[in-house]
């Protein structure tokens, strides 16, 4: 390390934001720019507090960074301004950093060394770190096509082309396969494109490195749902590998709650992914949270997303919903001890603007108007109660008390299903396991001979992170059952979890 002691002479720092009145009122991203010196300065500070620890927990699969990055190099290297080495560092494990860096919730930090005690003012600012390295090598032209010196003859088909697939074209590729990424939208990146809003990371990031995906050789067809407009004969015939990176987009839905059908009650997607339309110059979006009071329910990331959407559209008021108690706002080390990712309160910059969250509260019954329409939520608190014999979770009242709030748009933000139902897993001759997922062997390899999986569509709904480092990991043995071998890296096994207190 640079300085050994300089978690003991430097405070965390966070990024500086735009003004919530600023950010409100447009798409941008909400951290403020700052001058390239400034900016780079300021992390050359952070990126000095990592700390010669001995074992870095931060880049372990299980208790930080699934793809393995090398964080205390090029912290180091950053500490001395050494940038380009930096760069070359982060890259050798990591296809997209400038993802990583705005969109992952940073399990890396979990596991630093200084998260076991609050003593220590804060973990490393990785996250901060990798994004700023990133940025500096896009800035400075470090980031260039690599080519592969020998074609091999092999074709591959990518199924889907969000990070899982992106990481996997772009990594079979460079090791000289032919790679064709099929995605049924009309423009690429998957929920990239679609479902990260342009305030957490704006899509001219995106399309700087799909263009050098295309530079480097990878070819792309949009519009084209793979199984109906190219059937799984004509795909079996022409590839000699198929990669499923299909995503996990089946949403779950509220079957049980009154007033469910009502006219403005949607799932969540179908609220972000006609804003980010918007937002691409596709015109209005069908359903929009102007002049409306938004109720969101379900706690997670994609709430925070909606929550965010629906400010940026005009709504009179946002309201977001948990049916759990507040998570405390620092590690609870009985519940949820060092290393592992810590059960807290976690507060997005949408958070700060305007609006507010409710905890251990659930709709009892959406109310209608006379045209069938929602116009109001009946709230009562609860609390989830789990079964010991079978695991299952109750959502139990705890009081006969009900609060009316206003409500003309509800949306149900309670998390994803699995892999949607579609003609290519069916003509495969695939199903889907209890998790709604598609099952692989230790080589990432289907039930289909030369047919893999990675992402969401193997793991479920999950991080950004985990699909690049599926995504690497399936090109590898792609890589060696079109060859024979492979000398391409694979961070992560098919059954790897995060270390979690159960």
């Amino acid at each position: 390390m640079a300085d050994p002691t300089g978690f003991l002479k430097y405070e965390r720092a966070e990024p500086p934001k735009r003004p919530k009145s600023e950010r409100m009122q447009d798409w941008q991203e909400v951290y403020a720019d700052q001058g390239r010196q400034e900016r780079n300065e300021a992390v050359r500070t952070q990126a000095s507090r990592c700390m010669d620890c001995g074992i870095p927990f931060c880049h372990n699969e299980r208790s930080g960074c699934p793809l393995g990055n090398l964080i205390p190099e090029w912290n180091d290297l950053v500490s001395r301004g050494d940038w380009f080495s930096a760069s070359e560092r982060l890259h050798a494990t990591n296809n997209f950093p400038e993802f990583t860096g705005k969109l992952c919730p940073a399990p890396c930090e979990a596991g630093c060394t200084l998260s076991i005690s609050g003593l220590s003012g804060g973990p490393v600012a990785i996250k901060r770190v990798e994004e700023t390295i990133s940025a500096q090598a896009w800035e400075s032209g470090y980031v260039e096509a690599r080519t592969a010196e020998v074609a091999t003859g092999r074709h591959v088909a990518v199924v889907g082309s969000g990070p899982a697939g992106l990481a996997a074209a772009q990594q079979l590729t460079r090791a000289g396969h032919d790679v064709t990424v099929f995605e049924r939208d009309d423009r690429l990146g998957g929920l990239l494109r679609y479902g990260i809003p342009e305030f957490k990371m704006e899509k001219k990031v995106l399309d700087r490195r799909l263009a050098q995906l295309h530079s480097e050789g990878t070819r792309f067809v949009t519009g084209c749902e793979v199984g109906v407009d190219v059937t799984v004969a004509e795909l079996r015939e022409t590839y000699d590998a198929v990669v499923l990176a299909v995503g996990a987009l089946r949403g779950r839905d509220d079957t049980v709650t009154p007033g469910r059908e009502l006219d403005g009650v949607h799932l969540a997607m179908e609220h972000l992914v006609p804003a980010n339309r918007a937002c691409e110059g596709d015109g209005p979006a069908e359903i929009t949270a102007e002049g409306k009071h938004v109720l969101i329910i379900g706690g997670g990331d994609t709430g925070a997303d909606c929550y965010g959407t629906a400010i940026r559209q005009g709504a009179l008021s946002v309201t977001q919903l948990d049916q759990y108690p507040e998570p405390p706002h620092s590690r609870d080390d009985d519940r949820s001890p060092w290393p592992t990712w810590p059960y807290i309160l976690r507060t997005y910059p949408v958070h700060e603007e305007t609006g507010e969250r409710l905890f251990a509260v659930a709709v009892k019954r959406f109310v209608g108007d006379d045209n069938g329409r929602v116009r109001a939520a009946e709230l009562h608190t609860v609390r989830v109660e789990k079964d010991p014999e079978t695991g299952r979770r109750e959502v139990v009242p705890t009081s006969n008390e009900v609060q009316e709030v206003p409500a003309d748009l509800v949306l149900l933000a309670i998390g994803f299903e699995g892999v949607e139902h579609m003609r290519l897993i069916d003509d495969l001759g695939l199903s889907l396991n209890r998790r709604g997922t598609v099952s692989c062997g230790a080589d990432w390899q289907t039930g289909a001979p030369g047919v893999f999986v990675c992402g969401d569509a193997h793991r479920g709904a999950s991080l950004v992170v985990w699909a690049i480092a599926e995504g690497r990991s399936v090109a590898a043995s792609v890589d060696a059952y079109l060859t024979g071998g492979s000398d391409l890296p694979s961070p992560v096994h098919p059954t790897a979890i995060p270390l979690a207190v159960v």
